[in-house]
């Protein structure tokens, strides 16, 4: 192999480790995330409250739009994502209130 293609090949794989290492903390990090909005769901279901809040959500939307600018990702992108996020975190609070 060249040189160069044995240094592409070690940047290649510097970055595969960098995003498997990000991978995993995108995973872990999801995973305490709902474990907190597990007890926010269980938290409601004892009081009666509504699953929802479209308030908050709306919130937190504009929220992680704002973060996402800020961090250069695209907020398009952002918003996807934790619509998809809460809607899980709905669909959870939901099992409580059965």
């Amino acid at each position: 192999m060249s040189d160069d293609i044995t240094r592409a090949a070690a940047l290649l794989a510097e970055h595969r480790n960098s995003i498997d290492r990000l991978d995993a903390i995108l995973v872990y990090t999801l995973a305490e995330r709902f474990k907190q909005t597990q007890a926010v769901g269980k938290l409601k279901a004892e009081h009666a409250l509504p699953p929802s809040d479209p308030a908050r959500e709306s919130k937190q939307i504009e929220r992680l739009q704002q973060l996402a600018k800020d961090a250069d990702l695209d907020p398009a992108f952002a918003r996807k994502f934790l619509t998809f996020v809460i809607s899980e975190v709905i669909r959870h609070h939901e099992t409580f209130q059965k």
